[in-house]
Parts: C-alpha cells; sequence; structure tokens
C-alpha cells in the first residue's frame, strides 16, 4: 500500500442512500429530476433525496455502471445513491465506485439485485489526504475526456463508414439506368410462409426463426434450435442462396441470404421469397440494406406495438433492376468488393473504441493503485 493510503470499507468513506418509488413525488412542475438505475430521468419531483455529486448505480434489476450526477436529484426505489462522507471529494467516489465489480455482488436469484449491508463492507484502498484525491481526480477527468473524445470520433468514424456503403447502394438502385425493370415484387416473385412446429435442443434439422436473422441480415450462428424429420417439414427445406424476410417483431422486414452448413427449415414467421423471374438473390438482398426499401417497409407495415410486414404488403415493394443477369452479377461484385473493404474499417474503429475501454480501466487500475505519478494527459 503506498504511504498516506489505508484500506477502508465503503460505508466508511460513503452513505449509501436508498431510492423511493417516484409515484409519490412526479409532477409536472417540479424541478428535481428523477433519475432510474440507468441514469435515464424519468420525470421530475418537487423534492430531492440526493445531493449534488452523488453517485447513483442500480441496485434492481439493471445493476448498472455508477452514474455521476452533478446536481440535486430524486433517485428510484431501484437504486442506490453513493454520497461521500467525511468532506471527500464526490468525484473520487464516483471513480472509486468504477473499479468495483458491482455485478459480481448480485445477491439476486430470478432478479438481479444488490444488498446495502453488502456494499458497505466492500473493502477500497483510500488516500487520506483530500488533496490527493481531488489530484487524482483532476488526471483522472483530463485522461476520461481525451479519451472521450477520441471514442466519439472512433465511433463517428464507423458510423461514416457504414453509411458510405449504405450511400453507395442507394444511388446504384436510384440512378438505375438503360435495360432497367421496375416492378413490384408480386409482379416477379412469389412468397411461401414457414413452417410451425415445436423447436428442441436437438434434431434433424436446424429450425431457423426470426431471431436468427441479426441486424446485417446475416444468419447468426449461437442458440440454435432444432425440429424433428417429418414429410410435412421438406416442402420448408431451406437452399444456399434464399432469401428469407422477417415479418414481424423487432427485424420485421429483414432479409436473409441463406448460407448455411446444416440441413434447415425456416419457421412460420418467415417469408421465403422466390423470384419468377431471372433475378440473382443477392441483387435483390443487397437492395433490402437501402433506404429506398426501408422507406417503402415502414410504410407498408402494420401494427403498432408488434410490426407485422406480411406476403401482400412485401409483394407491393418496388424493386428496380437491370434486366440482364451479367449486369446484375457484376453489381453484386462490385457491392460485394465495397462491402469488404467496409468491414475491415468498421472492424479497425470498432477495436479502436475497444481499446479505448481498456485504456480507461488501465488507468482507473492505476489511479487506485497509487501509481498517477504525473499530471499529463494520458497518450491516446
Amino acid at each position: 500500500m503506498k504511504q498516506g493510503w489505508e484500506i477502508k470499507k465503503l460505508g466508511e468513506v460513503a452513505e449509501i442512500i436508498n431510492g423511493k418509488n417516484q409515484s409519490q413525488v412526479i409532477s409536472d412542475v417540479g424541478k428535481y429530476p428523477i433519475y432510474g438505475s440507468g441514469g435515464n430521468i424519468m420525470g421530475y419531483a418537487t423534492d430531492y433525496i440526493c445531493e449534488k455529486g452523488t453517485t447513483i448505480i442500480g441496485r434492481k434489476g439493471n445493476i448498472s455502471n455508477p452514474i455521476f450526477i452533478n446536481e440535486r436529484f430524486w433517485n428510484v426505489d431501484t437504486a442506490f445513491g453513493i454520497y461521500p462522507k467525511n468532506q471527500s471529494d464526490p468525484k473520487f467516489i464516483n471513480y472509486l465506485c468504477q473499479t468495483i465489480d458491482f455485478k459480481s455482488r448480485n445477491k439476486g436469484t430470478t432478479i438481479p439485485s444488490l444488498v446495502k449491508s453488502d456494499l458497505l463492507t466492500i473493502e477500497i484502498p483510500f488516500p487520506k489526504s483530500l488533496p490527493e484525491q481531488q489530484r487524482i481526480v483532476a488526471i483522472l477527468d483530463e485522461a476520461f475526456a481525451a479519451i472521450a473524445k477520441a471514442k466519439a470520433n472512433a465511433e463517428q468514424n464507423l458510423k461514416n463508414a457504414k453509411e458510405l456503403f449504405e450511400s453507395y447502394l442507394q444511388g446504384v438502385f436510384e440512378s438505375k439506368g438503360e435495360g432497367w425493370e421496375v416492378k413490384t415484387l408480386g409482379e416477379i416473385a412469389d412468397v411461401e410462409y414457414g413452417y410451425t412446429d415445436k423447436s428442441t435442443e436437438e434434431g434433424d434439422y436446424r429450425y431457423d426463426r426470426i431471431t436468427d436473422i441479426d441486424k446485417n441480415g446475416e444468419l447468426i450462428l449461437e442458440d440454435k434450435k432444432y425440429i424433428k424429420h417429418s414429410k410435412e417439414a421438406e416442402g420448408f427445406l431451406i437452399q444456399n442462396n434464399d432469401l428469407l424476410m422477417a415479418r414481424t417483431g423487432a427485424t420485421f422486414a429483414k432479409v436473409l441470404l441463406y448460407n448455411g452448413d446444416e440441413p434447415s427449415v425456416f419457421a412460420s414467421y418467415l417469408i421465403r421469397i422466390k423470384f419468377k423471374e431471372k433475378i440473382e438473390n443477392a441483387l435483390y438482398w443487397h437492395f433490402t440494406k437501402t433506404k429506398n426499401y426501408w422507406e417503402q417497409a415502414n410504410s407498408l407495415q402494420s401494427g403498432a406495438a408488434q410490426p407485422h410486414f406480411n406476403g401482400a404488403a412485401v409483394k407491393q415493394v418496388i424493386f428496380a433492376y437491370p434486366k440482364s443477369v451479367k449486369e446484375q452479377k457484376s453489381l453484386i461484385e462490385k457491392f460485394e468488393t465495397l462491402s469488404i473493404e467496409t468491414k475491415k474499417l468498421e472492424a479497425i474503429y470498432q477495436q479502436k473504441i475497444n481499446d479505448l475501454e481498456e485504456l480507461k480501466k488501465s488507468v482507473l487500475h492505476k489511479a487506485f493503485s497509487g501509481e498517477l505519478k504525473t499530471e499529463k494527459t494520458v497518450a491516446i
């Protein structure tokens, strides 16, 4: 232990404040924000529980990361407020809390929960001197501001890379060209609903469901479900390069270009799209990533709480495509080349974001090991 530091219990350096139900104080004229366990404002109150400079963590249902609140506020009954004792620095307490693995203190069985009496006994390294606490806070503030700026830049670059690819796709399908057709899907394709069965952990066929399509329209390889063989199920076997569309739920209108490595059947909330004309399935799959497609899907879907995009609706989608199969294949090749390059960039920026998160952890570890000996900003 570094000179001037000692081992303390969290309850010795901070008060842990219980939240209260917001229904008794929520008001249209309240001036104090009501914070939920995830740090979100749930309304405003006419009274407050916690002072400015309190750190909140979710205690039930959502064991959230520590969040510093720099104003008086009301915290709900699913959140604890952590406020410094003995004139300790409030921001130092927040950074200290960021080094504690609160999720590992979960005492719940079905619902994640933290217990106040357990948190009070957590042992932590603590500098006796308030100026030392403030020195560490100043260094961490500067370092974390630099990390946040670098992370924001990386996140913007990641977003730009995705938008560049989407913009290119949109431009190709908007510009069309000589020899292109513009038709509704109902004119050029048949649609087929999937098979209904009870899935199990083992079986003869993988049972692909709407939850097996990811946000990029690709097959999720985890959490597989299966069904047993039957004569009826054979009619719903998926072939490589089949187009399968989710017709309801959070992934409604997402289209999968199937490329699997085991016999599979598609479930009833999926629709198989089968072209009657000479149209490459991969071309339509790329089209479903465009702004034009999603504008149509959102305007054609029904259902408020649970969106539905059924066979009748998808048949109304207007699709522009070159009649020449050779040109279709040429476009697909260009799309796939650009997609590969885009994914490389995305991987680089995502790794940068991950590295910055690890850097934050490293800086915190040094701070509470007594290793911060300079006020220079951490190199990013």
